[in-house]
């Protein structure tokens, strides 16, 4: 089961009382980048472009715990830059950890054999791994040799102390549907990781390469292929179906900018974490202030090519529990 039953009753149980309150418009989960700084220099990358004063800045523990606090989110992705190079990342995640809110630290490995002591396994705790592809693959997405083999050890670690590990992997337009197939069969049957996140690449404005980001139609061939014949069904895969079907273009959606919210050392970032028009200082002000209309395709040329799951798995939740049907299929497949 790649959504542990814990997790999917409290997420439940989440909705349902949204829905009761009649709030339109409320945090899935948030993308809490306390630093922008990272350990690598990848050339896909947005958020490491910053200026040097920028990169050294880092989210003080307390604001962290406010913001999340402010919105109620019940799940808190910690990202970056590098999540590990700040000093307190183990004290805000202990700090969510207490309040009940489900961790996702997102993490390259480089550091984590080293700061892994600094963290408990708990049923609320996932470390998440980037692993763009095996070796070769990956090595050449991070521009470092050598860190494939240092994020399969740490996966082994984590595992073996009780810890429990997902992947994220991000697909270019050089991506073909054996590529993904590969890289999937080996994180679900090989490194037997407890579940895998899947996103086609976003093309951020400040990235300095701009050719592999793919596009919408291109991303429907890929995973319409490399999920063909049910091959879907048997990787652990941590999404809705409908959001697998989106990716296959089985359906069709609008982003929902608003269900996963990112939050940084500059404040709540508008629309979404993949693009910056501005901040709030309050995650009030973020929803009563933001135009939420003006984005999605067809309605801002940046997300035409968007397939990216932070817009479109909210959109996919939502749908999901709008409907018996989908609800029980996602209980099944899940």
């Amino acid at each position: 089961m790649a959504v542990p039953l814990r997790q999917s009753v409290r997420i439940g149980a989440y909705l349902a009382t949204q829905k009761l309150r009649r709030r339109e418009k409320f945090p899935l989960l948030v993308e809490l980048e306390p630093l922008f700084q990272c350990n690598l220099a990848c050339s896909f990358c947005g958020k490491i472009q910053h200026p040097e004063h920028v990169l050294k800045q880092r989210m003080p523990v307390q604001q962290a715990l406010a913001a999340i606090e402010e919105c109620g989110a019940p799940m808190v992705s910690i990202a970056g830059g590098e999540p590990l190079v700040h000093p307190e990342v183990h004290v805000i995640a202990s700090e969510l950890l207490r309040r009940k809110k489900f961790v996702f630290l997102c993490t390259n490995a480089i550091l984590l054999k080293n700061k892994m002591d600094n963290f408990k396994p708990s049923p609320y705790f996932t470390w998440v791994i980037h692993l763009d592809g095996l070796r070769e693959r990956h090595d050449q997405f991070v521009e470092r040799a050598g860190i494939f083999d240092k994020a399969v050890e740490a996966i082994g670690e984590a595992k073996a102390r009780g810890f429990r590990v997902a992947t994220n992997t991000t697909f270019l337009n050089t991506d073909t549907p054996e590529t993904v197939r590969e890289v999937l069969d080996y994180l679900n049957d090989e490194l037997k990781v407890d579940a895998m996140q899947i996103s086609p690449a976003y093309a951020y404005e400040k990235a300095p390469d701009q050719d592999h980001f793919p596009g919408v139609a291109q991303t429907r061939a890929l995973f319409s292929a490399a999920f063909a014949d049910g091959r879907r069904k048997k990787w652990r895969l941590n999404h809705t179906p409908l959001f697998l079907d989106f990716l296959e273009g089985k359906v069709d959606y609008q982003c929902t900018p608003w269900g996963i919210p990112s939050y940084s050392i500059f404040g709540w970032q508008r629309p979404c974490y993949l693009m910056g028009d501005g901040y709030t200082k309050t995650y009030k002000e973020l929803i009563e202030s933001t135009d939420w209309d003006m984005y999605g395709r067809g309605r801002d040329s940046r997300c035409d090519n968007c397939m990216a799951h932070c817009g479109y798995e909210p959109t996919a939740v939502l749908a999901t529990t709008s409907s018996l049907k989908q609800s029980l299929r996602a209980l099944v497949q899940s």
